[in-house]
């Protein structure tokens, strides 16, 4: 198990314009060749907006991008001619396949932050796609089979366990609240990189816990 912690992460973005970017892995100017990719998993990114803030459009290809809101309301629009308002609980997945365009703004009150998450696709090129889950239930995971993966959402109360599934590559990050695993207490932002896992257990040890989990294989 490799932990890594919220205050570890590369930071980025342009303040000045409302956008801070926390990354978890290389990314653009932020190189680092023992820190590419985890599995499919080749970007993971919290974004933070200020009110009226927002990426203009730009191109993305041959990803599999993965939204989950964590605070406020995400305003997306792209070349495939949807425009959709993302919210906590919602999962949006946009396959970038050959070639797409879109846009992502705060167009709220108040400030937005969310997690983006970039997977390789087991086979480049195909047609862009676009899929939203309004308030995904815990047990409901979201199949990513275009990259080999499964997102769980796991909803904790405090002293609640939840399985860890068995993988390859198993990544886990805290949206809320505060879990131990393995030994490691895991807080807000913190992320835990797991490989060939069995029989692992989260425990939530605060009154509620949020955790994002990527199953890959």
């Amino acid at each position: 198990m490799d932990v890594r912690r919220a205050h570890e992460r590369y930071q980025g973005g342009d303040p000045a314009a409302g956008i801070e970017t926390r990354h978890a892995l290389s990314f653009g100017p932020h190189y680092d060749p023992d820190n590419l990719r985890f599995g499919a998993v080749i970007a993971c990114n919290e974004e933070h907006l200020a009110p009226g803030a927002g990426f203009d459009e730009h191109p993305h290809s041959h990803t599999e991008i993965v939204t989950w809101v964590i605070e406020g309301e995400l305003t997306h629009q792209d070349s495939t001619g949807r425009e959709t308002l993302i919210r906590p609980g919602d999962v949006q997945h946009l396959s970038a396949a050959s070639g797409v365009r879109h846009v992502e703004r705060n167009a709220g009150s108040v400030p937005l932050t969310f997690l983006q998450m970039w997977l390789a696709p087991l086979d480049p090129g195909g047609d862009p796609s676009y899929h939203v889950i309004r308030g995904i239930a815990d047990s409901t995971p979201y199949a990513l089979p275009a990259a080999g993966a499964m997102l769980h959402v796991r909803r904790l109360t405090a002293g609640e366990r939840t399985a860890i599934p068995d993988g390859a590559y198993v990544y886990v990050h805290v949206i809320h609240g505060e879990a131990e695993l393995d030994g490691e207490l895991l807080t807000p932002g913190d992320a835990a990189r797991l490989a060939a896992t069995k029989d692992l257990e989260a425990l939530a040890r605060t009154p509620t816990a949020e955790l994002l989990i990527w199953e890959m294989w």
